[in-house]
């Protein structure tokens, strides 16, 4: 948990950034292959397939901070590929994929934390809301967007893994940080067998 400091404006955006991203990971923790891949709510949304989701949109940030952002492909064969970055596939395991965010976790997390807040950027079109042509901004703009992107699929996360176990993510995250157990805290240790355990 990213507890309150007099940290700088990049330390604290990464590490509220950070902060979601435990959130997502632990959301796997203790679950089977299958409840990680389950679908419990009305949508399509699995916590393996959002950490799979969010492993690529780090991949995706990583490269767009190194390269420079591209005006976004619109066609049948990319919106595909971008639902399909939702869904653990046949080949895939939880555990893989894991793997995989911790990977793209600290590749991104490293290139955020050498970024200046204040220095210029231009955001591409985003036709999805309207915005077809690019536009001037700091790069504040994307850090803030991470911060809401992540928060908003560590609540799926959360919500997700309540349905499926009534488990909440937050004791999990805090499980991991080594909380000790008091009146106000019980520990989760995940079963045996379970990813993580």
């Amino acid at each position: 948990m990213y507890l309150a400091t007099p940290d700088n404006e990049i330390t604290g955006l990464v590490n509220y950034i950070d902060q979601q991203l435990s959130a997502i990971r632990a959301s796997v923790i203790g679950l089977t292959e299958e409840q990680a891949r389950s679908t419990p709510c009305a949508s399509a949304l699995s916590v393996g397939g959002i950490l799979k989701h969010l492993t690529y949109g780090m991949s995706g940030a990583v490269d767009r901070l190194t390269n420079g952002a591209e005006a976004p492909v619109l066609d049948e064969a990319a919106f595909a590929k971008y639902q399909s970055g939702f869904v653990v596939g046949d080949d895939d395991t939880v555990a893989d994929l894991l793997v995989e965010f911790d990977r793209a976790r600290a590749g991104y997390l490293a290139l955020l934390r050498n970024l200046d807040p204040d220095a210029e950027s231009v955001e591409p079109p985003a036709p999805w809301n309207g915005v077809f042509e690019p536009r001037p901004a700091r790069l504040r703009y994307y850090l803030v967007h991470q911060v809401e992107e992540m928060a908003r699929h560590a609540g799926h996360a959360d919500i997700i893994r309540e349905q499926i176990d009534g488990t909440s993510v937050p004791a999990i995250v805090l499980s991991q940080e080594g909380m000790v157990e008091s009146s106000f805290f019980t520990p989760y240790v995940p079963a045996p067998g379970t990813i993580g355990a």
